[in-house]
């Protein structure tokens, strides 16, 4: 499913490209764009369980479409620093062991993200790839309904640091710094689940995300 949307991402955006664009050759670019996040989510490691949690547990987080806002700055004709914008909101739900029971809910997150970026000089069509750092902020999590009549009155996720992989394409269109743009970013990053039933810690688990965020949309350079 990944590579099918991105290469309808790429072919979208290379049949929308105009032979005769030009660039600007302003410093910022910012971009709106729609963001569709394929997270993982699976266990990794079980660090506490008082329950008596099945073996063969495991997890994953549901995928989301969100709007995103990006801003770049050019140091250079072919170099930039980009940061992003948004939040996501996920659910983390069994897929063995507790078959579609309901573990984490609404969870929402800010990746915030800053990334460096080489670009290739095409004409009207600018390759680019790109490598950085996030920091995943959980700033709410709920526990799953399916928790809850098991006494689970919090659930945590840590915040933690990761690396970030990054490529796509700038698409100007004529020469008023209009563009249109693809990217596709791959995170590593880890985070701890918990959750406690009052003050007690009843389970811990540690889950790797590395999401894949696809994006397409619209931008501006001056």
């Amino acid at each position: 499913m990944k590579r099918y949307l991105a290469l309808a991402l790429a072919g979208a955006a290379i049949a929308a490209a105009p032979a005769h664009a030009q660039d600007s050759d302003g410093k910022v670019q910012v971009k709106l764009l729609g963001s569709y996040v394929i997270p993982d989510g699976k266990i990794t490691a079980v660090n506490e369980d008082i329950v008596g949690l099945p073996d063969t547990l495991q997890t994953e987080a549901n995928e989301n479409f969100v709007p995103t806002l990006a801003v770049e700055y050019f140091v250079s004709p072919n170099f930039s620093v980009e940061t992003i914008c948004c939040m996501t909101q996920h659910d983390v739900d069994a897929v063995s062991g507790l078959p579609n029971a309901e573990l984490v809910s609404d969870a929402k997150l800010i990746p915030a993200t800053l990334t460096a970026k080489y670009h290739l000089d095409a004409g009207a069509v600018k390759p680019y790839v790109g490598a950085g750092a996030t920091y995943f902020w959980w700033v709410d999590v709920e526990p799953g309904a399916d928790t809850i009549p098991l006494g689970v009155t919090r659930t945590t996720l840590s915040d933690e640091l990761g690396l970030v992989l990054q490529a796509g394409t700038d698409i100007a269109i004529g020469d008023q710094g209009l563009g249109l743009t693809i990217d596709a970013k791959r995170y590593f990053v880890d985070t701890t689940a918990r959750w406690y039933a009052g003050d007690t810690l009843a389970i811990e688990t540690e889950h790797k995300l590395d999401p894949w965020v696809l994006s397409a949309g619209v931008s501006y350079r001056f």
